[in-house]
């Protein structure tokens, strides 16, 4: 049976997904300093002219790749949340949420390692987009946690559970980093003490939402407390 010919714009959409491919099988083996237009025109196939059909530059196509990477690592983070929140007591459910970022870590480091950088470098040309990028993992993690039942009814509840959710992110890609470099290689190990480390936090929201509030609150000192993810685990973590 014929194929049928690609249509313009499929023809383009195909050219441009060559592109992306060739750039971060460049990125993985070479680094960063090895991304030409030149070299990813060529890997793809196609004319160098042809790449700035589909990108304005070099910054541009990085930054396509961080952000077509994370919209798809975010959606299965939440996705995986999702799941752990509909068993709280299933570690290896809570522990997929963290086995995922660092698996996707791990395929492609210099990404990794491309938006950390440029997250703290002020003259970066992907310095922005950086930031937004952090900042998304950030609101995601901690509309989770709310999801949960962790209450966010004022200012200071919303900026704790927004430092939680920072705090794990940056130690995910800690350890994240730590594997890539060999200190850390066994990644479910890692994937452990990520678990550990939030389920700890969650006790701490869990503790603030049942105990005393700080002596400056004039609301009720006891609320209802939310589920509690850790609830009938049979492995402890120490806690």
């Amino acid at each position: 049976m014929t194929t049928p010919p690609l249509s313009r714009s499929e023809a383009k959409d195909q050219t441009r997904r060559r592109l992306i491919r060739a750039a971060l099988a460049i990125l993985d083996q070479e680094g960063e300093a090895g991304l030409s237009t030149v070299k990813v025109a060529k890997a793809a196939g196609i004319a160098q002219s042809s790449f700035y059909v589909h990108f304005k530059d070099m910054q541009d196509l990085l930054r396509v790749l961080a952000e077509e990477g994370g919209e798809r690592l975010r959606g299965a983070m939440r996705e995986a949340r999702r799941k752990a929140r509909e068993e709280p007591g299933d570690l290896d459910r809570h522990r997929d949420t963290f086995r995922i970022p660092l698996e996707a870590s791990c395929r492609h480091p210099e990404l990794l390692r491309i938006q950390l950088r440029a997250r703290h470098d002020p003259s970066s040309a992907l310095r922005d987009f950086a930031v937004r990028t952090a900042a998304a993992y950030r609101d995601h993690h901690a509309a989770d946690l709310a999801a949960l039942g962790y209450t966010a009814d004022d200012e200071r509840d919303r900026r704790r559970l927004e430092m939680i959710a920072e705090g794990i992110n940056a130690a995910t890609n800690a350890l994240a980093i730590g594997h890539l470099e060999g200190r850390y290689p066994d990644l479910d190990e890692c994937a452990d003490i990520l678990t550990a480390l939030s389920r700890g936090a969650l006790r701490l929201l869990r503790h603030e939402a049942t105990g005393p509030r700080h002596p400056d609150r004039s609301e009720p000192a006891h609320r209802p407390a939310p589920a509690d993810p850790a609830a009938g685990e049979q492995r402890g973590d120490g806690g």
